[in-house]
């Protein structure tokens, strides 16, 4: 069997930059990344519907340890796919990666200090690889497929339903109605990019989402970037967008009513006195209880007061042959109808985990650290923030990750567990978010603690304190060496 010393589960933007930082941190440890598909890229290569973007800046979303070069801020999705892959490739990353190998089980075994992980091929067959660390870096929702409601009728609708997870490459939509149901960052992507082509486009929700708009290029960023050397630029834009993202995110949580107020006032200042931005942008929902949908250049209102589309707020009673009938009444031609509806969430990459011989039944969990779980031994997942941008903490996560590799070797130990006391703390869910793809799933999940270091922040300055500068042993994270089998004493006659 294979054995190495760090196994990634997954080549997407976060396993990629996994293997950079145990490259350049731990340029002594072996390494491999399983990847359930063909292709580097993780959610930007299997997403391909029209206008996909980054809802974050690449400032931010980008690797600490290579510069986004590019003059827009607000990036496609086929210029995020080619950074990560130029990524792989300019870090010899790309030759560490096994394909097709869909990571099914692992199991973990004190006395050989490794993990078993099962990876089912292509053709079906089972590869096994043993491996001292775990480090799942696959994201958070199912490839398998996105979350679609039952509606009804659905199989009476005489043109196609496309969920944007599985896009057509051969779907044409120029000078065809489309409504797209859904009001989350991927319908407000989806919306003005059609409306270029079609006949008319309406955004069908059931209730608002903040949406804020901001330029797609950062001017002052690509001024800096003209006046200083590249790495010295994207550190300073870098801090500057996280500083602004965290005082935005308190402002928000303290004064909600304030927040919400100005963003709505921006809405009516896009849309114009006339237009209904009580019904249709002002949520129920205080600012960042659900993450924000940034649109660039005002692109989504620019296309509804163009008139090529629309966004109505309703509830679908049924499918008709035709379209959507709402329970208003009113009905929706259609063409083509699109579900922005949703991801499904998947626990640990899908990963079914068993500790010496019992299965690790997650929603049972404490996070630690946001990374690693009460009870499971040299394992961790890469998972970023839900008010701030996805690397950033999967970046801060990497450096922990190495430290806490670089210790156990520096001090001769194999196995570093975090262990709940036997103080009382709360038990809180792992996301305080109230999106919907999160409440239908967030029971499956670890839980998180009320306090350190079982606490999520959700705060990109504690973080960086907490996992690169805290001390590893802090009286939580165990590190011991079980004895190697040709070390344990006779047993006595």
């Amino acid at each position: 069997m294979e054995t190495f010393d760090v196994l990634i589960v997954g080549a997407g933007l976060s396993g990629v930059g996994a293997a950079v930082h145990l490259r350049t941190d731990c340029p002594d440890r072996s390494y491999v990344i399983l990847e359930g598909r063909e292709a580097i890229g993780g959610t930007w290569d299997i997403f391909r519907y029209p206008g996909i973007r980054s809802d974050s800046d690449m400032y931010t979303l980008g690797y600490a340890f290579k510069p986004w070069t590019e003059a827009k801020a607000i990036a496609d999705g086929p210029s995020i796919l080619r950074y990560i892959r130029e990524t792989a490739k300019d870090y010899g990353v790309e030759e560490h990666i096994r394909f097709g190998h869909k990571v099914r089980r692992a199991s973990w075994s004190s006395e050989a200090a490794a993990w078993t992980v099962e990876a089912e091929r292509a053709d079906g067959s089972v590869a096994e690889i043993r491996c001292n660390f775990l480090f799942l870096c696959g994201g958070y929702y199912s490839y398998e497929g996105g979350y679609s409601p039952d509606f009804p009728g659905a199989d009476r609708f005489a043109g196609p339903i496309v969920h944007p997870q599985a896009w057509p490459e051969d779907l044409d939509y120029a000078g065809k109605r489309v409504v797209v149901i859904g009001s989350g960052a991927t319908a407000v992507t989806l919306v003005p990019e059609m409306a270029k082509s079609a006949a008319h486009v309406t955004m069908l929700q059931r209730s608002p989402t903040y949406v804020v708009s901001r330029p797609a290029e950062d001017r002052f960023a690509n001024w800096l970037r003209e006046k200083l050397p590249a790495r010295l630029a994207y550190g300073l834009i870098r801090w500057r967008n996280v500083l602004f993202g965290m005082w935005f995110f308190r402002l928000a949580r303290n004064k909600p009513e304030q927040v919400k107020s100005r963003i709505i006032g921006m809405v009516r200042e896009q849309l114009g006195s006339d237009y209904d931005v009580e019904t249709h942008f002002t949520p129920r929902y205080n600012p960042w209880d659900q993450r924000l949908c940034l649109v660039p250049d005002a692109d989504l209102f620019d296309a509804i007061r163009s008139g090529s589309a629309e966004v109505v707020t309703d509830h679908v009673e049924t499918f008709t042959e035709t379209g959507i009938r709402l329970k208003s009444g009113r009905e929706l031609a259609a063409d083509i109808i699109v579900t922005a509806t949703g991801l499904n969430l998947e626990v640990m990459n899908g990963v079914a985990l068993q500790v010496d011989g019992q299965a690790v039944e997650p929603a049972r969990t404490y996070s630690y650290k946001g990374m690693m779980y009460s009870g499971v031994p040299n394992l961790a997942s890469a998972f970023g923030y839900t008010n701030a941008s996805w690397t950033l903490k999967c970046d801060l996560t990497c450096d922990y990750v190495c430290r806490l590799l670089n210790h156990m070797k520096a001090t001769g130990l194999r196995q570093a567990t975090p262990r709940l006391g036997s103080e009382e703390m709360a038990e809180e869910p792992w996301l305080d978010f109230s999106s919907g793809y999160v409440q239908r799933s967030i029971d499956r999940f670890p839980k998180q603690g009320s306090q350190a270091p079982w606490k999520l922040h959700q705060n990109y300055a504690l973080d960086l304190l907490n996992l690169r500068y805290s001390r590893l042993e802090d009286g939580v994270m165990e590190f011991s060496n079980p004895p190697r089998p040709a070390e344990r004493p006779a047993r006595a006659a």
